[in-house]
């Protein structure tokens, strides 16, 4: 990876320059977009973008298309959704999935999109709440006032509503969401052409993708009329055009401190990449037992190497000794502005040391959080049914306030969406994933640790993973909802072997989450709240905050690079696909583009790279012009811009798009997807021009 050069601004510090920044909507810096490009967009414009844009709540982006609910997004964002709609005699992953008519268009058993409606500032509400506390008082304070806001603000099924954290705690906004459950596949493409070029490709740049899938989103059984949605361009976009991102980037670690990197690189991320990459390698024997084995774990085994390569990159950035030096040389900036002051001294002088004390507490507890909270010891389906079961028994008679998150009024609606899915649950793969993740915890906590002889007793993990995954009946939805209606009568009278099993883990794990909430998290929030104050006082808050899987707006151009000393040019076109097959996987591509080949305009653009700041989750983002048209799906980022988490150098960062021209032209020659094709460019679509800058 090119070496990161990154400037203060880009380690927390002063405001953004050039095009850095994922930008919330109510602090967005039009001013700086017209100075840069000539363009403002209005508040109008800014509106208008934002009830258009979408999000998936497993942690993609979208965007609504048409008047009619049609929603684009990627491929690999719909894959889970593709996965469970396939059997073994209509594999929609390799063959793709076309719904001719409306009829046809087939729910997806466990999605949901939200489009967000409203943003309000609460930061003083919950700074009065929180006032003069620390510790386990601040931490149950802070969490019980964020359950009361979002539960007077989700007045229905419909709604979702979120308390936002940004600035890390130096602000705090409520998103309110319209939420859509009934969500149906319209389009996808194959596999092949989707995920071209397969993990060699991955965050590369050229790119030849069709990373794309249309859903529809239903109200009362019937498409839901949207009537905030992006109309296509009709020209795309070309080398040095100002472009938009819209989308819900997932994390970015740029407001951290020192001590928080350190541990990220000295100890999280060098686990997690261990478990990732032995993870890939049970996954890859499982899909050599046969083809269905091979259907039933594709997109987990996509998952896991997409963020075993993300992982790298990421903390390749941070062993950059260059890159870590100037983020050491901006927290002491900071810091001694702070000393210098005895007024800010008192306020904030401690913050920094405190966190550091909480990041060496986290590295004791780390294992056993993972392992037995959080669920690296028990990767299952089925477990975390049951767990969910369990938990929520106890959780749901308390008052609001005082339940675990996760278990609040306002995640209700998603909560039981995803506990009672009908999406199939394969036993073979349950135990193999099951046995794994059993011996890692073995292995990581040792035999002789309490909780380890609790769990397993005399059992191998295997011996265990199958008694538990044959025995189980919550693969079937009613066992589930009679267990749910039931509550703690119906769990504690069970005898259901996974159901037992998340009863004897619970105690410890909330011990441990417990510990970690009240001791270690709770100093984090609290110090971290008064770092970004403190930047606040000294630098002003003219900065955008870290990505927190909440809608942002980002601006550039489309605009190519250097990498090793050569241009790389910022569009591909789809010639460059043919060229690219090999006729061999990762690069074959599917009958129906070899079959259509001669039909095709070759000079067609295919993938672009834009220099628009994005991280993970912008997967499915829309790519828009300043008339709010589509121009592109964002699917990747190039190999330079995963060290974007940590800072942003726009000489070398790349967001990677599939190109709107390409995905017309493949609907209409490839596919014959004359349904949809009719509702992105409808025949009398007006072009809706942006208003002169000024």
């Amino acid at each position: 990876m090119k070496r990161l050069v990154v400037i203060a601004a880009l380690v927390g510090a002063l405001p953004a320059l050039a095009e850095e920044g994922m930008w919330t909507y109510n602090n967005f810096p039009s001013a700086k977009v017209k100075q840069q490009y000539g363009f403002e967009p209005s508040q109008q414009w800014l509106d208008k973008v934002r009830l258009s844009s979408a999000r998936l709540a497993g942690g993609c982006s979208a965007s609504f298309v048409s008047a009619n609910g049609l929603v684009m997004t990627n491929h690999h964002c719909a894959r889970g959704c593709i996965e469970q709609l396939s059997t073994g005699e209509k594999d929609y992953i390799a063959n793709g999935f076309y719904a001719k008519t409306q009829a046809d268009e087939t729910q997806c058993p466990a999605m949901e999109v939200n489009q967000l409606s409203e943003i309000v500032d609460v930061t003083e509400r919950l700074n009065t709440a929180t006032q003069g506390l620390t510790g386990k008082p601040y931490n149950d304070t802070l969490k019980a006032e964020m359950s009361k806001i979002e539960k007077e603000c989700a007045t229905s099924a419909q709604v979702r509503c979120d308390v936002v954290t940004l600035y890390q705690g130096g602000r705090y906004n409520l998103y309110k969401y319209r939420r859509f459950q009934d969500v149906r596949l319209v389009f996808a493409p194959e596999h092949a052409i989707a995920f071209f070029g397969g993990d060699p490709d991955n965050f590369e740049f050229p790119r030849y993708d069709l990373d794309v899938t249309f859903l529809r989103v239903y109200q009362d059984g019937k498409p839901a009329p949207t009537e905030h949605h992006f109309k296509w361009s009709r020209a795309g976009v070309k080398e040095g055009e100002l472009t938009f991102i819209s989308g819900h980037p997932g994390r970015t670690s740029r407001g951290l401190t020192v001590a928080e990197l350190e541990y990220q690189r000295d100890v999280a991320m060098p686990r997690q990449l261990l478990l990732m990459a032995e993870m890939r390698g049970v996954l890859t024997e499982f899909q050599k037992r046969g083809p269905e084995q091979k259907r039933i774990s594709s997109n987990m085994l996509f998952g896991v190497e997409n963020a075993l390569k993300a992982n790298k990159g990421r903390l390749e950035a941070l062993r950059d000794k260059q890159f870590f030096a100037q983020k050491v040389a901006a927290e002491q900036e900071l810091r001694q502005k702070v000393e210098a002051s005895p007024e800010l001294k008192k306020k904030y002088g401690a913050a920094w040391d405190e966190i550091a004390k909480a990041q060496e507490q986290l590295k004791h507890v780390r294992k056993e959080l993972g392992y037995i909270e959080q669920g690296f010891g028990f990767s299952s389906q089925l477990y975390n049914i049951a767990k969910a079961l369990v938990r929520a028994a106890d959780e749901l008679p308390k008052e609001n306030s005082k339940r675990l998150r996760e278990f609040n009024e306002a995640n209700q609606p998603a909560f039981k969406a995803q506990l009672f899915s009908p999406a199939p649950i394969y036993p073979e793969f349950e135990i193999t994933r099951l046995e794994f993740s059993l011996t890692k915890l073995r292995e990581e906590l040792g035999p002789d640790h309490p909780f380890v002889k609790k769990v397993l007793g005399k059992e191998s993990p295997l011996t265990m993973a199958t008694r538990l995954v044959n025995g189980t009946q919550l693969r079937d939805v009613k066992a589930r909802q009679a267990l749910f209606a039931g509550g703690k009568k119906a769990i504690e009278a069970s005898q259901d072997p996974m159901i037992r099993l998340a009863a004897l883990v619970d105690p410890d794990g909330r011990a441990v989450r417990k510990n970690f909430e009240e001791n270690i998290d709770s100093v984090i929030r609290k110090n971290s709240e008064l770092v970004a104050k403190a930047k606040f006082e000294v630098y002003g808050t003219n900065v955008y905050p870290d990505a927190t899987f909440s809608l942002r707006l980002s601006y550039g151009s489309v605009k190519g690079y250097m990498e090793d000393g050569k241009k790389v040019a910022p569009i591909t076109t789809m010639a460059g696909t043919y060229e690219r097959h090999t006729g061999e996987d990762p690069f074959a591509l599917p009958k129906t583009w070899l079959d259509t080949q001669g039909k095709l305009k070759l000079n067609t653009p295919m993938n672009f790279a834009s220099n628009n700041d994005i991280i993970g989750g912008n997967s499915g983002s829309p790519v828009i012009n300043k008339n709010a048209e589509i121009v592109g799906l964002v699917f990747d980022g190039n190999i330079q811009s995963l060290g974007g988490e940590f800072g942003f150098d726009e000489s070398v960062n790349r967001a990677v798009s599939v190109h709107s021209e390409a995905i017309i032209e493949a609907l209409q020659k490839v596919y014959g997807a004359t349904r949809v094709l009719d509702e992105l460019r409808p025949s009398k679509q007006p072009s809706v021009k942006a208003k002169p800058a000024g």
